[in-house]
């Protein structure tokens, strides 16, 4: 007799990207970069209408970069799904070096032909800034590494602006110096990913959804 054939779909493998809770630097149009700043109030109720709607269908993990501001949006999120957090230093923020804590003014006035080539994305050499191409492949290795140990599960990674930004980029197989067609995300805002099936190297995936708001459902 031939046995019945299931009827069950495979589970889905899912990358879930969430960007930290505001924080004063945020608000005040301060780079944060490494600074390890924590949530305002905002940030703080940001994560928690998150949790809420994250609750009703919880990730299988939570991983968060060590900065205070993204692992305690993480921690937020698993108490209202009963998980634990893990840390990550590889999900941490790029850094910007000499112009961290600095608003976009005062970058522009102080160092304008370094400005002016960041905004270009053109390397900036002698500051202390992290390559972007860097910071794509840190974050997409570590992206990539949580997907492979996790088949038919959903990871959530809570990281920061221009990190989650950058990795979605190599993700997609995109160039991290010359693309620019990916937006940030906004605070508490998530980003969804799937392995990209047709391809063989298991590096690619594909962008479901971006921008997600805290409360979307």
């Amino acid at each position: 007799m031939t046995p019945a054939r299931s009827t069950g779909s495979p589970a889905r493998t899912r990358l879930i990207l969430v960007r930290h809770g505001q924080t004063d630097y945020n608000k005040e149009g301060r780079l944060q970069g490494q600074v390890d700043i924590p949530l305002n109030a905002t940030g703080t109720r940001q994560a928690g209408v998150l949790a809420a709607a994250v609750a009703a269908n919880p990730p299988d993990l939570i991983v968060a970069s060590p900065l205070e501001r993204a692992r305690d949006t993480a921690q937020i999120v698993a108490s209202s799904c009963g998980l634990e957090v893990t840390t990550d230093a590889a999900l941490i923020e790029r850094s910007f070096g000499t112009w961290e804590g600095l608003r976009g003014e005062e970058i522009r006035r102080h160092w304008p032909t370094e400005h002016a080539d960041w905004r270009a994305h053109r390397p900036v050499t002698g500051l202390g800034l992290e390559d972007r191409p860097a910071v794509a492949e840190r974050i997409a290795d570590a992206c990539r590494r949580l997907v492979a140990e996790n088949t038919g599960r959903t990871v959530m990674v809570v990281s920061h602006g221009a990190a989650i930004t950058l990795g979605i980029t190599a993700l997609l197989g995109l160039d991290a110096d010359d693309f620019r067609g990916i937006a940030g995300l906004e605070n508490c805002h998530r980003s969804v990913l799937e392995p990209l099936t047709s391809d063989t190297s298991g590096r690619l995936m594909r962008l479901v959804s971006h921008n997600l708001a805290p409360d979307f459902t």
